[in-house]
C-alpha cells in the first residue's frame, strides 16, 4: 500500500467543515485504489493570526515544502494588517507558477450551459499581479513618470499611478510548456494561447512568441491564437470548441471565474497551484465565516480539487473513481447541499458532512 504525506490546511470560516469532508472522502477514493494518506495538519489564517502574529506560519511553509504535497480549505486574508493574501504569498514563497482551474459541467448543477469541459491554465507569478506599483501623487510615482515621459513622445499624465506588467521569456515558457504538457497527459486535442497582443505588443506580444516557439515541439497538439475580448465573447457563443486555455496572470484570473460560472459557479469549481518542487491545491472560493459551524457550505470544489491531487500523486484511479462518485450524487440530486436544489429553501437539502457520507458511499461500492 502506498501512503502519501500530504500537508492538510483547514483554513477558517467554513474551512475546517469543508476540510474534514473533503478528508474523509479522500480517504475513501484512495482505498478504492489501495492506497492511503498521512496527514500532517497545520494552520494558515486570521485565526491563528492572534497566537502566531501571522496568518501563514512559517511552520505552515516548511510543512508544504518538505511534503511537496498540500490540499488547503478556504481562508479569510486579514483586513488593515498590511498582508495581501495567504493565498497569494504561498505561491510567491513556494514558486507555484501554474494556476490550474478545470471547469466541467456535471448534470445537475444549474447552469445555463452545457458540456462545458476547459481548462484554464493561468501563469502566477507575472504581469500585473506581480504588485509592482506606485500610487497617484507618491514620490515614485512621479520619479517613474518623468522617467518614462523622457523615453518617449505620449506622455503619462501628472498624478497618475502606475502598475508594472512584467512578462518574462522564463516565466511565459515554463506555464506555456506546463498547458502542453497537461494537454498531451490528458488526451487533450488543443491548446489556446490567450493574449492581447495585438494591443499589447511587447508584452502579451512576448508571450505569444514565446508559445509559437513551444507549440514546434508538441505536434500532436493543435496550437490556437485567441484575442481575450474574442474569448470572453467565443466561450459564451461555442463553448464545446474550447479546450485547454493558457494566459498570462490578469485574463487568467478573469477567465477562471468566467468559465466556473458557465458551469454553475465557484462553488464546483477546483482549483491547483503547481511549482516544480511543490503544488497546493485548493477550493478557489471564499471562506464564508457567516456560514461558520452550521454543517451547510457545499464542499464540491475543496473535494475536487483533492480529485486533482490525486491525480497529481499518480492516483489515476482513485481520481476516477472519486470524480465518478461526486458526479452520480450530484446528478441523482437526492443527498446535495441546499445551494444544488431547485430552491435554496428546499428542505432535502442536507449539510456538509452527509454529502460527504453520501460521495463515501458510492466509493464504497467500487472497492
Amino acid at each position: 500500500m502506498t501512503t502519501h504525506r500530504v500537508t492538510l490546511i483547514p483554513g477558517d470560516g467554513t474551512g475546517p467543515e469543508l476540510a474534514e469532508a473533503t478528508r474523509r472522502v479522500l480517504e475513501a477514493a484512495a482505498a478504492t485504489s489501495g492506497s492511503s494518506f498521512e496527514w500532517d495538519v497545520q494552520e494558515a489564517g486570521v485565526d491563528i493570526m492572534e497566537t502566531a502574529g501571522t496568518p501563514l506560519p512559517q511552520a505552515t511553509i516548511d510543512s508544504v515544502r518538505k511534503n511537496g504535497v498540500a490540499i488547503k480549505g478556504p481562508i479569510t486574508t486579514p483586513i488593515g494588517t498590511g498582508f495581501r493574501s495567504v493565498n497569494v504569498a504561498l505561491r510567491y514563497e513556494l514558486d507555484l507558477y501554474a494556476c490550474l482551474r478545470p471547469c466541467k459541467s456535471y448534470p445537475g448543477v444549474r447552469s445555463r450551459f452545457d458540456n462545458v469541459d476547459v481548462v484554464i491554465v493561468r501563469e502566477n507569478t507575472e504581469d500585473l499581479y506581480a504588485g509592482i506599483e506606485y500610487a497617484a501623487h507618491s514620490e515614485q510615482a512621479d520619479e517613474v513618470i518623468t522617467f518614462l515621459n523622457g523615453l518617449q513622445d505620449k506622455k503619462i499624465r501628472e498624478g497618475s499611478g502606475i502598475s508594472i506588467k512584467p512578462m518574462s521569456e522564463f516565466g511565459s515558457e515554463r506555464i506555456i510548456r506546463y498547458a502542453f504538457d497537461y494537454a498531451r497527459d490528458n488526451g487533450r486535442k488543443r491548446v489556446h494561447c490567450v493574449t492581447k497582443s495585438n494591443i499589447m505588443k511587447h508584452t502579451d506580444g512576448l508571450f505569444l512568441s514565446v508559445f509559437r516557439e513551444v507549440a514546434k515541439d508538441y505536434p500532436d497538439i493543435d496550437p490556437w491564437e485567441n484575442l481575450v475580448d474574442a474569448t470572453c465573447m467565443g466561450l459564451i457563443q461555442r463553448p464545446e470548441e474550447w479546450d485547454v486555455l493558457v494566459l498570462p496572470n490578469l485574463y487568467g484570473d478573469i477567465l477562471s471565474d468566467l468559465t466556473a460560472g458557465m458551469v454553475g459557479g465557484l462553488g464546483v469549481a477546483p482549483g491547483a497551484n503547481i511549482g516544480a518542487n511543490a503544488a497546493v491545491f485548493e477550493a478557489t472560493h471564499g471562506s464564508a465565516p457567516k456560514y461558520k459551524g452550521q454543517n451547510k457550505v457545499n464542499p464540491t470544489a475543496m473535494i475536487l480539487s483533492g480529485m486533482l491531487m490525486l491525480k497529481h500523486l499518480g492516483e489515476a484511479k482513485a481520481a476516477e473513481n472519486l470524480e465518478h462518485a461526486v458526479s452520480a450524487v450530484i446528478a441523482e440530486g437526492r443527498d446535495t447541499t441546499y445551494d444544488m436544489k431547485p430552491t435554496r429553501d428546499d428542505p432535502t437539502a442536507v449539510g456538509t458532512s452527509e454529502y460527504a457520507d453520501a460521495i463515501i458511499a458510492k466509493l464504497e461500492e467500487m472497492k
